[in-house]
C-alpha cells in the first residue's frame, strides 16, 4: 500500500543522502589545492589554519600546525538542503567540529546527482 511506498521512498532517499555525503567528501578531497577550488575547500582550509588557535588543531589532528590536506579528514557533515525546501538534497554543507566557525564548505549537486560546485559559504 501507500505506507510501503513511503518507506521505500524514504529508504532510497536516505541511501541517496549517504551516497551524496560520500560523493561530496570525495569531490572536496579531489578538488583540494586545484585552481578551480580556490574559492572552495582550499580557501576554507587556509582561512581556518590562519584564524584558529594551534590548540584546536592539536586536539583534533595531533599537530598545532597540521598539513592543510589533513584538515579535510576532520570535516563534519552539517546539513543538506534544497532550493525549494529545507529537506532537499541539492546542497550539502560540511564544517569543522566543535563549533569554531560559521563557515561551511557547500557542495552543490546537479539534477543527475553529480557534484556541480564546491564553495565556501558563511
Amino acid at each position: 500500500g501507500v505506507r510501503r511506498l513511503n518507506e521505500d521512498t524514504m529508504k532510497s532517499t536516505l541511501e541517496e543522502i549517504e551516497r551524496r555525503k560520500q560523493s561530496a567528501i570525495s569531490a572536496i578531497k579531489d578538488a583540494f589545492g586545484t585552481e578551480k577550488d580556490e574559492d572552495g575547500a582550499t580557501l576554507f582550509v587556509s582561512h581556518h589554519l590562519d584564524e584558529i588557535e594551534g590548540t584546536y588543531w592539536k586536539k583534533y589532528l595531533d599537530s598545532s600546525r597540521p598539513e592543510p590536506k589533513r584538515v579535510l579528514d576532520i570535516l563534519v557533515f552539517q546539513s543538506h538542503w534544497g532550493e525549494e525546501d529545507d529537506d532537499g538534497i541539492d546542497t550539502f554543507d560540511f564544517t569543522l567540529p566543535g563549533e569554531v566557525t560559521n563557515y561551511v564548505i557547500s557542495v552543490r549537486f546537479d539534477e543527475a546527482g553529480d557534484v556541480e560546485e564546491i564553495v565556501m559559504e558563511s
